[in-house]
């Protein structure tokens, strides 16, 4: 379809525009070039008719691209085939009666030719209306660096007003010049200067890949030009790595910040704190779901009595993860308090009963996850608010990643509020510092246990809900943050969260500089070995909590 339209195209600017009789003939010149079934031949046509500008040539050559291109050497012609119909490429008419399929030959590809092809398309959009394929133009110059193409540049540079295509087509021409042997030695030398301000691995590359015979002049600025961008890339580099420990880091705080408010408040070893983050997870997945049919499903447990509640037209996935994380936080708050109530307030004072009774409900939780969902992971679609990436510079973000970053750092902040500003957060801290003297004022130490349990719980739950943009969904989605986030929560210090920040950061951070020396296995064993020599020295962690039952 897209060949008929270039046709269609082709014949009305030949009809409006014709071409002068010499163009029209360096044309008809470059087409039969395309009937003798030779390699070579084929490229001089390809390159020819990316150098001539000829209206007609983008079709031909993207039908040769797109393997719709065919010779028919008996009729001395070349035909462009769009869904069994036939075009003449010198005047775009459908050719009546069709060739005999024995009659034509596809004119063959190879590798060198596809690089050719693509430089040809390449310098025939540089003069597009639209800005954005022009600059596909320039960068797909750059890539083939075909000297062919380097007029059509020079022209298309002089004219460009925009300044992003402007630099690109600045790009392009140097990457010519600075490969080709028979350019000036001044030109030369401005092409690395060009290069050395791109300064990125493409640049690189072609600095360090001078032709043989490159006079001096130019071989020293391109040995320098290449230093300095490998400086350059270096310090991008370790900024992309401190992004990554970032990110991790992130991620790390999300999932440990409510083991350390339930293991800080409570003492509590919660081995099923990764199944909060999973339920979490799949609570998003659920959500999604129901968007996508437009329709919730209520059934009651064991029965067929059931209800179908529709959902507004405008709520889409867009608005998924705004639904998602308040569901997310109810669902597992509520399932942390009803553990609080069953299991954990009969084992308060025996650490390896607790340790053991949550490890079994981890398994039963994810049993129950695989018998409701399946084994298998879940798909969970991206917001187009949070889907791409941006550069900046050499630097890498991806949108998802970066919201997480932000979202972490809210709940953060809401949680520090909530501590210091609320009366569930001032019984919180005098519980956490010393429970006899609390409960001796009046403080319910029993409800403020079980509100402490579900909202650690609930944090996990949106820690899901952020866990299931970058990770997959499946039932062992909390086995993979357990051990972190314990890890985490002991080494900032028990029970204060903002040694939960820190070394949430100072681990992921740790982390990514030491996977590229270490590898992931090695990295993570070296950061193990180092928290337990740490703690050897600080058994509190970086920041301890004060309080007389704590210094007793």
């Amino acid at each position: 379809m897209r060949t008929l339209l270039f046709a269609i195209l082709v014949a009305v600017l030949t009809i409006v525009a014709p071409t002068s009789p010499l163009r029209a003939a360096d044309f008809d010149d470059a087409l039969r070039k395309f009937l003798t079934d030779s390699y070579s031949d084929t490229e001089a046509g390809v390159t020819a008719l990316g150098a001539g500008g000829d209206v007609r040539a983008f079709a031909v050559v993207k039908a040769l691209q797109d393997g719709q291109l065919l010779a028919d050497p008996a009729g001395r012609r070349v035909l462009i085939e769009d869904a069994g119909v036939f075009k003449d490429a010198a005047t775009g008419a459908t050719v009546s009666p069709a060739p005999a399929a024995g009659d034509l030959k596809r004119v063959r590809l190879n590798n060198r030719l596809r690089r050719a092809v693509a430089a040809a398309l390449g310098a025939l959009t540089l003069r597009a209306p639209d800005p954005a394929r022009r600059l596909d133009a320039a960068q797909a110059v750059f890539k083939s660096r075909d000297a062919g193409a380097l007029a059509a540049v020079e022209a298309t540079l002089a004219a460009e007003t925009n300044p992003q295509v402007k630099a690109a087509l600045a790009e392009a021409r140097a990457a010519i010049l600075i490969t080709s042997a028979d350019a000036p030695e001044v030109a030369r030398v401005e092409a690395v200067a060009t290069l050395r301000e791109r300064g990125d691995q493409a640049a690189l590359a072609l600095l360090s890949a001078l032709p043989p015979g490159t006079p001096a002049t130019v071989q020293g600025a391109a040995d320098g030009a290449a230093s300095a961008i490998r400086s350059r890339l270096q310090m991008w580099e370790t900024a992309q790595n401190a992004w990554y420990g970032i990110s991790l880091g992130s991620v790390l705080l999300l999932a440990a910040i409510g083991l350390a408010i339930t293991f800080g408040v409570m003492g509590v070893i919660n081995m099923a704190h990764g199944e909060m983050v999973m339920l979490g997870a799949y609570t998003t997945y659920v959500v999604q779901e129901a968007i996508r049919q437009k329709a919730v499903a209520l059934t009651i447990p064991g029965t067929a009595i059931g209800v179908t509640l529709p959902l507004p037209a405008a709520l889409t996935l867009d608005w998924s993860l705004a639904v998602a994380v308040p569901l997310a936080f109810v669902v597992t708050g509520l399932i942390g308090i009803l553990i609080e109530k069953s299991v954990i307030r009969f084992l308060y004072g025996r650490p390896l009963e607790t340790l053991l009774a949550t490890w079994g409900l981890s398994l039963i939780l994810q049993q129950a996850v695989r018998t409701a969902f399946g084994p298998t992971n879940k798909e969970v679609s991206n917001p187009s608010w949070m889907s791409g990436a941006f550069e900046i510079g050499q630097l890498a973000v991806t949108w998802n990643r970066l919201w997480i970053v932000c979202f972490s750092l809210t709940v953060f902040a809401l949680l520090l509020a909530m501590l210091r500003f609320t009366r569930l957060g001032l019984e919180m801290r005098a519980v956490t510092q010393n429970r006899a003297m609390a409960a001796s004022v009046g403080i319910r130490t029993a409800r403020i246990d079980a509100l402490t349990f579900g909202l650690g719980s609930g944090i996990a739950g949106i820690a899901g809900v952020a866990l299931s943009q970058i990770d997959n969904v499946s039932p062992n989605l909390g086995q993979s943050y357990i051990i972190d986030s314990f890890m985490v929560v002991v080494f900032g210090g028990v029970g204060n969260l903002w040694g939960t920040l820190v070394g949430a950061f100072t681990l992921g951070i740790a982390n990514k500089f030491l996977e590229p020396f270490a590898g992931a296995v090695l990295g993570k064993i070296a950061i193990l070995v180092l928290i337990i020599l740490f703690i050897q020295r600080r058994p509190r962690g970086l920041f301890a909590l004060k309080g007389r039952a704590i210094e007793a």
